[in-house]
């Protein structure tokens, strides 16, 4: 494939790639939470992969961003992405100038990291997992990389309302009077977009955006693959675009996916669900057009201490605000559970947020004027963190730790409580806990005494067996397009912590440069970026150990050894020089990994049905014969399990419409309205597929089914691709 891209007139070249990127639907823990009960079981909407690249023309400098609707970047995918990149492009695209970001979903299928800490809950490393993310990651960059045409980029910034709380506002007051005093709110509100503009029609193309809040507006108890209230906001904003823009040359996203999904299904029907083998049924798979030509991205920012659930946290018990020390209620945190908009119901909390977060993008998008211009760079470095000498302003030396985690984070969050009856702000551990971690791993003096006033819980990183539990190596990257500068961290800061690194950087990029950097530079961080380890809190807010100083693994001067390092990179930046320490590179630990999780069963169905056949069909509301907008339709289906066939880039469920005679697709599992559920049947063990459509206020009056596909293992590698149909219902629209 050609690496270059051909130049006409145009500010920089620009291309935007999007790729499907959903796991496993069965079976796999979810990463985010830790809660082993939390297993996928079923699709709320598709998870994406989407990405920009910019370059300045076809022999300068460029960079690839890379936004995932996951819970993070992993150090592993990301090996494994440059590997395939390096046989397609060579060393066009390499570490240096590959960013890959998590949106931080809690709601997404586990096992795709490569440390012990991170795949516990998800039974060790899930290889299904971890290839669609790694694929979904080349596919969009290979898409971005193909449309590379000339362009412009706009930039705009503006203030999200009530998307995010701070849900450690104790710790938050630990940081100086007088730092607080400068800043309105103990969240940052400010959102920064970017907009790509075609070159030669003036056409928009793209809109990627970095504002801090979690992905934990869907809870621990969810169990639908979900890309939360960032990636609902990027579903709401690309089908924005697609329908006020349809009379452009491109059909509108429902048009074209109506058109395969029709044709898809009739090649369905004509192999009468004989056996096949994955590789000759590739064809039969429902499938959409993998339309690139607008992408919408909602990346994530400094976010260690931002909740979505907005409206505070509250005892179960009594409906009263919890403890504001400890999060907890008489000593009980998991009474302590935050509150979003919707409460009681996450479905409309994940949306709310996320519409509040769509609807400024759209304001910051319209109205955005200001062109970037200038050169596009970047820099990158990997740091060994548990070993870093740091000079403070006081000029006393101090270093970091081995990576340890402390009571404080078994206790969990606002947003998802832990267990085992610790809290957060604890710095005692009890005796039995004491002996568990001494089995596990008893911390030596000096990691103690080096992680103060942290109590070790876990040394994840002096634990080794059966491989490291903890990341030892990070890499730190700037990246540039003219006045906007990209910070992307291998972790979550807090806001205080942010703020820190963003104005370091800045003064940097400012004292160094020339006159090339001014005030009116900007600074953003893109957060849980290239690798993962955990949080970083200021070291005021260490010393109360809540839930994100617990997590903050390398000690008390984290943030202090993140702000040193990375002004060192700026200043390489700045001053057009090659960065002046480099760490070795992070270990590859895929050869070592250990996966428990078993494959799945052959799939069987109860005597005299047959995959696809009708479990529980509609069921029409009493007196009325018809549903309405806003109500939820169901149908079930004897099925088989989703992890035999991902539909990738396809569908498990779809809403036709009747129009004339025919049977035309209306909606999917990527909208918001449809939900595909997966489970085993109590009585009969056989698997059940349910298909739930909650009526949108855009769907017109007609008559409508559920349609339902999927793939059943019906040998070692044989498959049998189905498809089942509810009975026809009407629906007026209200």
């Amino acid at each position: 494939m050609n690496d270059k891209a051909s130049v006409v007139d145009g500010d920089y070249l620009v291309g935007l790639g999007s790729y499907d990127m959903t796991g496993p639907a069965a079976d796999v823990n979810m990463m985010g939470y830790a809660n082993l009960e939390q297993v996928t079981a079923g699709v709320h909407f598709r998870q994406r992969a989407r990405a920009f690249i910019v370059a300045e023309g076809e022999e300068g400098a460029r960079f690839a961003f890379v936004n995932l609707d996951a819970g993070m970047a992993s150090q592993l995918v990301t090996i494994k992405v440059l590997e395939r990149l390096k046989s397609r492009f060579g060393y066009v695209y390499n570490e240096e100038n590959l960013a890959i970001s998590g949106t931080h979903t809690h709601a997404g299928p586990g096992g795709y990291l490569q440390y012990v800490t991170y795949i516990i809950t998800s039974l060790g490393f899930v290889k299904q997992s971890f290839d669609v993310i790694v694929t979904a990651i080349e596919q969009s960059i290979v898409q971005a990389h193909n449309n590379l045409r000339p362009g412009s980029i706009f930039i705009n910034r503006g203030d999200v309302a009530n998307a995010g709380i701070n849900r450690s506002p104790s710790a938050y007051l630990f940081n100086p009077p007088e730092e607080r005093a400068r800043y309105p709110t103990n969240v940052d509100t400010e959102m920064t977009l970017v907009k790509f503009v075609d070159g030669k029609s003036g056409k928009s193309i793209g809109s990627f955006n970095w504002f801090a809040t979690h992905g934990t507006s869907m809870s621990k108890n969810n169990k639908l693959v979900s890309g939360d209230n960032k990636g609902a906001a990027a579903r709401f904003f690309e089908d924005w675009f697609r329908s006020s823009h349809q009379n452009s040359s491109t059909p509108p996203r429902a048009v074209a996916e109506k058109r395969t999904l029709e044709e898809t299904a009739s090649r369905i029907e004509a192999t009468g669900g004989q056996p096949c083998d994955r590789t000759t049924s590739q064809r039969f798979k429902v499938r959409k057009t993998s339309d690139a030509e607008f992408v919408g991205a909602f990346c994530q920012s400094n976010v260690g201490d931002v909740s979505p659930n907005v409206l505070g946290a509250f005892c179960l018990d009594s409906g009263k605000p919890c403890d504001f020390n400890h999060s907890s209620c008489n000593g009980n945190d998991q009474l302590c559970v935050g509150r979003g908009p919707g409460y009681r119901d996450e479905i409309l909390s994940t949306k709310i947020i996320g519409e509040r977060q769509f609807e400024k993008s759209i304001d910051l998008f319209n109205s955005a004027q200001e062109i970037l211009s200038g050169k596009v760079d970047y820099r990158h470095v990997y740091l060994n963190l548990t070993n870093i000498e740091v000079e403070l302003q006081d000029n006393r030396v101090v270093k970091t730790c081995p990576a340890a985690l402390g009571p404080g984070f078994a206790a969990g969050t606002t947003d998802g409580p832990g267990a085992f009856g610790f809290q957060q702000g604890d710095t005692q551990i009890n005796e039995f806990w004491k002996r568990l971690r001494d089995f596990l791993k008893e911390p030596s003096q000096e990691q103690v005494d080096c992680q103060l006033p942290k109590t070790v819980l876990l040394d994840t990183g002096e634990m080794f067996e059966p491989y490291p539990w903890a990341p030892a190596i990070l890499p730190i990257q700037i990246l540039r397009i003219g006045k906007l500068v990209i910070l992307s961290v291998p972790g979550e800061f807090t806001t205080m912590a942010g703020r820190r690194l963003r104005e370091a950087v800045k003064d940097s990029l400012i004292n160094n440069g020339n006159g090339e950097f001014s005030n009116d530079t900007i600074v953003v961080i893109a957060g849980l970026t290239n690798a993962y380890s955990q949080y970083i809190a200021t070291f005021e807010e260490y010393k109360q150990q809540r839930y994100e100083a617990a997590s903050t693994l390398y000690g008390p001067h984290t943030l202090s050894a993140y702000i040193q390092e990375f002004k060192k990179l700026a200043t390489a930046m700045a001053t057009g020089k090659p960065p002046t320490t480099d760490s070795p590179s992070p270990p590859d630990l895929s050869s070592v990994q250990i996966s428990l999780l078993a494959a799945p069963a052959i799939d069987t169905t109860p005597p005299g049905r047959k995959f696809g056949d009708i479990e529980e069909d509609i069921f029409l509301p009493p007196k009325k014969g018809h549903f309405t907008t806003g109500e939820r339709v169901s149908a079930s289906f004897w099925s088989a399990n989703p992890r035999n066939d991902l539909m990738t880039e396809g569908t498990f469920a779809v809403v036709e419409a009747l129009l004339g005679e025919r049977w035309v697709p209306a909606f999917d599992d990527d909208d918001f309205s449809l939900f595909f559920k997966w489970g085993i049947e109590n009585t009969s063990f056989h698997g059940v597929a349910s298909v739930e459509w909650e009526i949108p206020k855009e769907a017109i009056s007609g008559v409508y089914r559920l349609r339902h596909f999927g793939a059943a293992k019906v040998g070692n590698s044989a498959y049998r691709y189905f498809t089942g149909a509810s009975s026809a219902f009407a629906v007026s629209s209200s």
